[in-house]
């Protein structure tokens, strides 16, 4: 049974950067598509990037509110994923979460609705204020 957990959430003044970890146990995240969603008060959880299995050529896409600033990657040996988050606005604000989801076979490209994931982490607080 997979397993995720974040951390490295905090506060941080409007313009600094922050990483986001997600480590696995109980199976290799390389086999799986990893997400990154956020959610504020109030608001529905919402795709941040994600990153395709291994065999699927660990492809990523990013919601074009984050496009240029943030980046997903993948540690394999660490079985981690993280995400880099640089330029940091106030409504970047939320808590963050990593997901994954073993694709069907042909399903080589990441998807960024909530429903397509199986296996959630606890989430970790973001708060970009100054």
């Amino acid at each position: 049974q997979l397993q995720l957990v974040e951390s490295g959430g905090g506060l941080v003044q409007p313009g600094g950067s922050l990483r986001l970890s997600c480590a696995a146990s109980g199976s290799l995240l390389d086999t799986y598509h990893i997400g990154w969603f956020r959610q504020a008060p109030g608001k529905e959880r919402e795709g941040v990037s994600c990153i395709s299995s291994s065999s699927s050529g660990g492809t990523t896409n990013y919601a074009d509110s984050v496009k240029g600033r943030f980046t997903i990657s993948r540690d394999s040996a660490k079985n981690t994923v993280y995400l880099q988050m640089n330029s940091l606005k106030p409504e970047d604000t939320a808590v963050y979460y990593c997901a994954a989801y073993r694709p069907p076979i042909g399903f080589r490209i990441c998807g960024s609705h909530p429903g397509l994931y199986d296996y959630w982490g606890q989430g970790t607080q973001v708060t970009v204020s100054s």
